[in-house]
């Protein structure tokens, strides 16, 4: 049976690719293991500065694997409850937090459908460059389901409440260009230069501070949990634990020299 999950390191740059691709990468549970695990075994390298993620195929991923849902049909309601939150919480929702976590920024890479956790995966990578023929729905209603992965708490804070309970409740295919005005990726690029865009922009992250970028991530995925005073303090630390890294040197001389700063990730 091939590998639902793939994982390739060249030049600081790693790629996590679903490979599911004859069912549009839809999400079993044995690709949520392979995902969960994927995740905590990149977590613990040091040999990358940013991490792809990506569909095989022409789509990123479609949500939940359907056929594999309905072979809970056959037990009880009272069975389905207990299996599904067991689910979720030994795989789903590590793999959201070990994504948060990570230092390295992470960058999802999205072409044709992405719904479901699909979506809720998207949401929780640092930026999302996608194609313009992909298109995006939360889709859990259409099966009786709410949202999992994080939706609920990444889609308000990045489009608002009013705006988040619409796309959850009603389940509507948005296009790409929507998306984009909306704030749910970074970047729309035809679907020819995808490929070429997102490798440009994750080597010019592998080649940045890479020390700085971690601290970034910290900084901006604390701050809503934290009163102005509070995120006033985590930012002199961070700033402070910067000042003390070799980059923070290369950086400062490199604009003395008027010269392109090469940074180490140190």
């Amino acid at each position: 049976m091939a590998q639902t999950v793939l994982i390739d390191v060249v030049a600081g740059v790693a790629t996590l690719r679903l490979n599911r691709p004859d069912v549009l990468n839809a999400l079993s549970v044995e690709m949520m293991d392979d995902l969960a695990r994927s995740l905590k075994q990149l977590k613990a390298r040091g040999d990358f500065s940013v991490l792809v993620i990506e569909g095989a195929g022409e789509h990123f991923m479609a949500g939940g694997d359907i056929r594999e849902f309905a072979t809970h049909l056959k037990v009880s309601p009272e069975s389905r409850l207990v299996a599904f939150r067991a689910m979720i919480e030994q795989y789903i929702n590590p793999t959201v937090v070990i994504l948060r976590e990570m230092h390295q920024p992470v960058i999802a890479k999205v072409r044709g459908a992405c719904a479901g956790f699909g979506l809720s995966l998207m949401l929780g990578c640092d930026l999302a460059i996608c194609s313009d023929d992909a298109k995006f729905t939360s889709a859990y209603t259409a099966i009786a389901l709410s949202a999992d992965g994080g939706m609920s708490y990444f889609l308000p804070r990045l489009i608002g409440t009013r705006k988040a309970m619409e796309m959850l409740l009603l389940a509507d295919r948005i296009d790409a260009a929507e998306a984009l005005r909306l704030g749910l990726v970074n970047r729309v690029v035809a679907d020819a230069a995808l490929d070429a865009e997102t490798a440009a922009l994750a080597e010019r992250l592998a080649r940045g501070p890479r020390h700085a970028y971690g601290e970034i991530k910290r900084l901006l995925h604390g701050a809503y949990d934290k009163h102005l005073e509070a995120q006033l303090e985590s930012e002199a630390e961070a700033f402070a634990r910067c000042s003390a890294t070799t980059d923070f040197g290369e950086g400062i001389n490199a604009f003395l020299d008027k010269r392109k700063a090469g940074f180490i990730g140190r």
